[in-house]
C-alpha cells in the first residue's frame, strides 16, 4: 500500500472525525468525498466503513438514551439497512467511478438546502410513505455513496423532529447500515487485506479526532465553522465532477 495514500488517509480521518466530535456531523460527509478523490468509491466506502461506525457508536452513547431511540426509529432503520444491502451489491458487481458523480451530486443538494428551504411537504403529508421511500432509496444511496444527509434533513425537518432525534436518527441509521454493508462486503468477498489494515489504523485517529472535537465543541463559532465546512464540500464536490468526467 502506498505510504503517501496511508497517510494522506490518516490525515483526512483524523480532521473529519474532530469536525464531527465538534459540531456533531459531518464525518461521512467530509471523509468519504476526500478519499475518493485517491480510490475508487467502492474501495473507499470500503475503507471508511470501520471508521464510520465507530464515530457513529460514539456519537449515539454521547447523546444517549440508545435503547429508547431505536425503539422509536427501529423500522425506518431497518428499512435503510436493506436498502444500504442492496446499494452495496449493486457497487460490488458494477464498481462505476461514476457512482462518484452521484456523490457530488448529494453534496450539491446537501449544500442547496443551507441557502434554499427545499420544500417536501409531501412528508408531512404522507409520512408512511415517506417512511418507507427515506428508508430504502436512502439506504441504496447510502450504499452506493457512503451519504444520505440531505434526504434526513429534508424527512427530520417536515416530520418536526427534535434536534436530538434527528442527530440520533442519523446516527443509528448510519450505523446499523454500515454493519450490514460489511456483512454484505465480507459475504462477497470484497473487503480486502487493505480495508482491514486501515480499518485497524482509522480506530486509534477516530477516538484522538472525536475525543478532541468534543473537547473545543463549546469554545468554537460552529455556523462560522460550518461555512467553511461547506466552501470546502463544495471544491471537494466539483473536484469529483471534474476527475470523474475529464480524467
Amino acid at each position: 500500500m502506498d505510504i503517501y495514500f496511508v497517510i494522506a488517509f490518516g490525515v483526512i480521518v483524523l480532521f473529519s472525525s474532530l469536525v464531527h466530535g465538534s459540531i456533531g456531523f459531518g464525518f461521512g460527509m467530509i471523509s468519504t468525498p476526500l478519499v475518493a478523490l485517491f480510490a475508487d468509491i467502492q474501495t473507499t466506502i470500503t475503507y471508511m466503513l470501520i471508521s464510520t461506525m465507530l464515530v457513529n457508536i460514539i456519537s449515539i452513547l454521547s447523546e444517549g438514551k440508545f435503547f429508547e431511540a431505536l425503539k422509536k426509529f427501529w423500522f425506518i432503520i431497518l428499512l435503510m439497512v436493506i436498502g444500504s444491502a442492496l446499494g452495496t451489491v449493486l457497487l460490488v458487481y458494477t464498481n462505476s467511478n461514476y457512482f462518484k458523480l452521484l456523490l457530488a451530486f448529494i453534496i450539491f443538494v446537501y449544500l442547496l438546502q443551507s441557502f434554499v428551504k427545499i420544500e417536501a411537504t409531501f412528508i408531512s403529508s404522507y409520512p408512511k410513505s415517506s417512511t418507507y421511500g427515506l428508508g430504502l432509496i436512502g439506504g441504496v444511496i447510502s450504499g452506493l455513496t457512503n451519504i444520505v444527509a440531505p434526504l434526513m434533513i429534508m424527512y427530520t425537518l417536515e416530520l418536526k423532529y427534535t434536534k436530538k432525534d434527528t442527530i440520533q436518527l442519523s446516527n443509528l441509521c448510519f450505523l446499523f447500515t454500515k454493519i450490514g454493508q460489511l456483512i454484505v462486503f465480507i459475504s462477497l468477498g470484497a473487503f480486502s487485506n487493505e480495508a482491514f489494515e486501515l480499518s485497524i489504523l482509522s480506530i486509534v485517529i477516530v477516538s484522538l479526532g472525536m475525543f478532541l472535537g468534543i473537547k473545543i465543541k463549546r469554545k468554537i463559532d460552529a455556523k462560522f465553522y460550518a461555512k467553511i465546512l461547506k466552501v470546502l464540500l463544495f471544491i471537494i464536490a466539483l473536484t469529483l465532477v471534474y476527475q470523474t468526467l475529464f480524467l
